[in-house]
């Protein structure tokens, strides 16, 4: 200790000098988001509880083993140091240990425990189960705990009694003028006892967190906790109030009730604190941080008997500190129902404070996902939860939730709270009126992004002509250090993010500033340049597309496209979010209508990666409706604008005309353009329009062209493609061995390009797009198992791909249909859920989930109830989409309609299917078309039923026959063949079916095949 330090009990001027110069000399410069750790003072070697003068209180105490209980302090330690239990299990062992060597029942126990309140004997076992595993018993032999069988628990190990001393009042007389605890306090349990241990054994920790997130509540509550610990000897200073550093040892002083020197008040204070055992609460430090901190350090270093925990916005950064990061309150993630709800302590504090104004409220289902969205903006911060759940009387909760955004004064809390916990805006007005100018204008900068963000993106953003980047750097330290920003450091770089609350205050001040439209650009350029990087891995554009971005971004100076990094592109948080920010602005009176278009062009790839098809449709549309010569021409964006909307439509929508006519568009471009990237693109493309309009001749042609491309134009895994498409269409126009050879060659050919190349150029993974419908053909050419596991295989390939497009395609136009037709109904309500759950970001596979839902509700003899899905899915379909599956959906309906009675609908829906067959010569389907077509017959009866009946289903034969498609010709004869038996045509029927049944080796299980062998054994009995 310096002598400096020794002259500080006589000697005030010359201590306050020293104070003065150690307060100037601390060095802060190298330890942002640091606390330096110093060796432990001699102080730190006395013994919680020892004497510190003759004049004492003696408390009574108890001693086994390791252990030494103190039930006056309710504190159990083993070896000297706290353990952590349980109150109900804390007086469960205060009674065994006072009774040591006795029986103590269960019923005295749950009597001196649980006094006043009815619990069961498992709450005593559970209680118990607890205490023994603190102690140890059974381990290494020690038995502390035994039960005795009928009767109840004996303390066996040898207990001694004695007598404890504990701390003096303080000379000055003065008792705590600590608060009252502030009620019950939510989701801080866990912290005010790890708080109070770590303060017990370390003697100064600081709770460290932003505005509003708790932390003077948290230190009360562990003030309280240690109340008796300090014989009532715990102090709140309120050092918020003050805003000249000089007050602040004084302040100290009068919380203490001692007189010290005003001129000089730090000898005094040492002294009178010297030999005192004290907890002293140093609350709201940030506002004279510098002052708080070297006094802080001063007093632990030279009172070895004071305690410290202090709270601020930002860490002291001295000797002795051990810091307490405060976490948020967590809520729950987006869509959970009550009970899910009110399991996370954001939502039971909001819930908690609405009851305390409105009594009858309780969360429901239909609130509890609005009120988790409230905690979640709200950033789990309590004060900015309390003062929203303030709110709801007068607007209710859902109307809460729209007011959040910038409505800072409305936020109104307790009228006896702090000035600063009053409003949100005061909380906030607070940490940022304490910024440095620079820190005030580089953190409303970085208010410009919505999610986390690198260095490197706070470089492109806030530095330029008037910061440079060792500014940002360093500025970007301390608002993390002053809980400003929350920084993720385990990651491999960095990401820094504003809370919400903060960010939307901040947001206020920029749109004030005149940086505002300049911030703006520049988070839009950045996040140009950072999409097209991501555009390339995504989608395999030509990197040299990068060329107009690029050009944009070397323009502006400071825009940080020199340091984007592969790193960066990955680690960056929520790019999507970001995107959105920017287009909203380019699109704006202030923004820039080409920035807009090059934008949403980068960040087509990623919205489709991210299946936000809806999104990626509606901004390109808003994007393609502003290309006119005033914005200038150009033939490269053009192209991927347009090949974006049609992938987007076909993706959702399935419009096949606006498909259609984006594909010719971008035909057109790639010509202009000589790119051979493009022009395979736009030929797949326009062959999947014709597909989805339903011009199968015209997809056959379009089909043939492209696997017919001469070698220059075509890679050899691209006429495997080709070779796909024809499969696919020759199956559908009804030629199911030629679909069959097209798409064996394929598979047996075709070898994937690396990087999945070719499911992002044709949007599907080729190998389970082509297995997709080679199941559908093997099952009508008469190989039901070989078509499930084909099926199967697709449908694995792609859930192992992780790829959603792919996945998706499998369970729609293969697995689950084939499912159904198969009768395996478990599967189909699988792979139906499937759909259903990827609703939400892909349109179109809710359209089917429903379509194959009601389907399958009808199969299983709910026809009202499958007919309504059926319909409701059928609702989302467009005009002029998804033509070739359309007609499986509409023999469906017909027949669903026809067993609920309604005859002319059902006409009018397969008289509809057929002519839709028939105009788009989709004849995969046909034979089946006409089967149901004679079931209706049979249903609405009269006189010509039997005989129309019996036309419609000679008809289906035909059809099945000249196709090869023996699965409809099976269900077709086993239909005629019923029919036959009840004529008593028995021969008939039995020379019609038997040879189709044998046809088959393999499917004997399946739904038509027990169905024809149930009618094959009927046939044969003996009449």
């Amino acid at each position: 200790m310096s002598a400096g330090r020794h002259m500080c009990a006589t000697e005030g001027r010359t201590c306050s000098a020293e104070f003065r110069r150690l307060h100037q000399s601390i060095d802060f410069s190298g330890n942002h988001g640091k606390v330096a750790r110093a060796a432990q003072p001699v102080g730190r070697m006395m013994m919680v509880g020892s004497v510190v003068n003759e004049d004492r209180l003696a408390k009574e105490s108890f001693s086994f083993g390791p252990f030494e209980l103190i039930p006056e302090r309710r504190r159990l330690e083993k070896s000297g140091v706290p353990l952590q239990l349980g109150a109900r299990s804390l007086d469960i062992l205060t009674v065994l240990v006072e009774h040591a060597g006795e029986v103590v029942s269960k019923k005295t126990l749950l009597a001196r425990v649980w006094a006043g309140v009815t619990v069961d004997e498992g709450s005593l076992r559970f209680h118990m189960a607890g205490l023994r595993k603190v102690l140890g018993d059974g381990e290494a032999g020690a038995t502390y705990v035994t039960t005795v069988p009928g009767q109840g628990y004996s303390f066996v190990a040898p207990v001694s009694r004695t007598l404890k001393p504990v701390a003096e009042i303080a000379k000055s007389g003065r008792r705590s003028t600590f608060p009252n605890r502030l009620g019950r306090m939510i989701g801080r349990d866990d912290a005010v006892q790890a708080i109070s241990s770590h303060l017990m054994a370390e003697r100064f920790v600081s709770i460290v967190g932003p505005g509003g997130i708790g932390k003077t509540t948290l230190a009360i509550s562990v003030g309280h906790q240690l109340t008796t610990e300090f014989a009532d000897l715990v102090h709140l200073i309120d050092l918020g109030s003050l805003s000249d550093p000089h007050l602040v040892a004084g302040t100290i002083g009068s919380a203490l009730g001692l007189a010290v020197d005003d001129r000089d008040p730090i000898p005094g204070l040492l002294a009178a604190l010297r030999d005192i055992r004290v907890l002293l609460v140093l609350d709201s430090c940030e506002r004279v941080i510098e002052a708080a901190s070297a006094l802080a350090e001063t007093i632990f270093e030279e009172t070895p008997q004071v305690y410290i925990l202090a709270t601020s916005r930002e860490t002291l950064r001295v000797r002795g500190e051990h810091v307490h990061w405060i976490a948020p309150l967590e809520f729950p993630p987006e869509g959970p129902n009550a009970r899910e709800a009110m399991a996370y302590a954001a939502v039971q504090l909001f819930v908690e404070r609405v009851t305390a104004s409105q009594p009858q409220f309780i969360l429901n289902d239909v609130d509890a996902p609005v009120v988790a969205e409230i905690c979640r903006k709200l950033d789990g911060i309590p004060l900015a939860i309390e003062l929203a759940a303030g709110r709801v009387d007068a607007y209710g909760v859902h109307d809460v939730l729209r007011l959040l955004d910038h409505k800072f004064e409305l936020w109104r809390g307790r009228r006896t709270a702090l000035p600063r916990h009053q409003t949100l805006a005061a909380t906030l007005d607070w940490s940022y009126d304490l910024l440095p100018e620079l820190e005030q204008i580089i953190l409303r900068r970085l208010s410009v992004f919505v999610g986390p963000f690198t260095i490197e993106a706070a470089f492109a953003i806030a530095a330029g002509d008037d910061l440079d980047d060792s500014q940002v750097i360093e500025s970007v330290a301390s608002l993390a250090a002053k809980s400003l920003l929350t920084a993720n450091a385990r990651l491999a770089i960095p990401l820094y993010r504003l809370l919400d609350t903060t960010r939307g205050y901040v947001q206020e001040q920029l749109a004030r500033s005149d940086d505002a439209n300049l911030v703006a650009r520049r988070h839009a350029v950045y996040h140009l340049t950072l999409f097209e990087r991501i555009g390339v891995e995504l989608s395999g554009f030509r990197k040299s597309e990068n060329a107009s971005a690029s050009k944009l971004v070397r323009s502006l100076k400071g825009a940080g496209s020199n340091n984007l990094t592969e790193a960066s592109v990955a680690t960056n948080g929520r790019p999507i979010d970001e995107i959105r920010v920017a287009l909203d602005w380019a699109h704006g009176k202030s923004g820039d209508s080409l920035l807009a278009l090059d934008l949403t062009a980068a960040a087509a790839p990623v919205w489709i990666h991210h299946m936000l098809i809806d999104e990626c449709r509606e901004r390109t549309e808003q994007a393609v409706f502003q290309i006119d010569e005033k914005l200038g021409r150009d033939a490269r964006r053009e192209l991927r604008l347009f090949f974006t909307l049609a992938v987007a439509h076909m993706e959702s929508t399935g419009d096949a005309a606006i498909i259609d006519d984006a594909w010719l568009r971008v035909s057109r471009l790639a010509e202009e353009l000589d790119d051979n990237e493009y022009r395979l693109r736009s030929l797949w493309g326009l062959w999947i329009g014709r597909y989805l309009r339903g011009d199968f001749p015209g997809a056959l042609q379009i089909a043939e062209k492209f696997v017919n491309l001469p070698d220059g134009a075509i890679d050899v895994a691209d006429r495997f493609v080709g070779e796909r498409i024809l499969g696919v269409t020759r199956h559908i126009l009804g030629d199911q061995a030629g679909a069959r050879r097209h798409l064996e060659k394929m598979l047996a050919g075709y070898v994937a390009p690396p990087g999945q190349m070719h499911a992002l150029r044709y949007q599907f993974d080729q190998h389970v797009a082509a297995r997709t419908y080679y199941s559908q053909t093997l099952w009508l050419l008469g190989f039901p198992d070989q078509a499930a596991a084909v099926g199967k295989h697709a449908f694995d390939h792609a859930t192992a791909l992780g790829h959603d497009f792919s996945l998706l395609y499998a369970i729609a136009f293969g697995a689950c249909p084939l499912a159904l037709e198969i009768g395996n109904f478990d599967a189909a309500e699988a792979l139906i859920s499937t759909m259903l759950h990827r609703e939400a970001t892909f349109r179109a596979m809710g359209v089917w989930g429903r379509c194959y839902a009601g389907i399958l509700e009808m199969k299983g003899g709910h026809t009202a109830a499958g007919l309504a899905l059926l319909r409701e899915g059928l609702s989302g379909f467009p005009p002029t989409g998804f033509q070739s599956r359309y007609l499986f959906l509409l023999g469906n309906l017909a027949l669903g309609e026809s067993d609920i009675g309604d005859h002319r609908g059902a006409n009018t829906t397969i008289e509809r299917a057929l002519a839709q067959s028939e105009r788009n010569e989709d004849r995969w389907f046909v034979a089946e078309l006409l089967r149901i077509k004679g079931i209706l017959a049979l249903n609405q009866g009269g006189a010509e039923a039997l005989v129309s009946a019996e036309a419609h289903l000679n008809h289906s034969l035909e059809w099945s026959r000249r196709q090869g498609a023996i699965s409809w010709e099976l269900r077709t004869a086993t239909t005629l063949a019923s029919l036959m038996q009840k004529q008593s045509r028995i021969g008939e029927a039995r020379e019609l079916l038997a040879p189709l049944y044998v046809r088959f080796s393999e499917g004997l299980a399946t739904a038509d095949l027990v169905k024809a062998r149930s009618l094959l054994t009927l046939l044969n009995e003996p009449t």
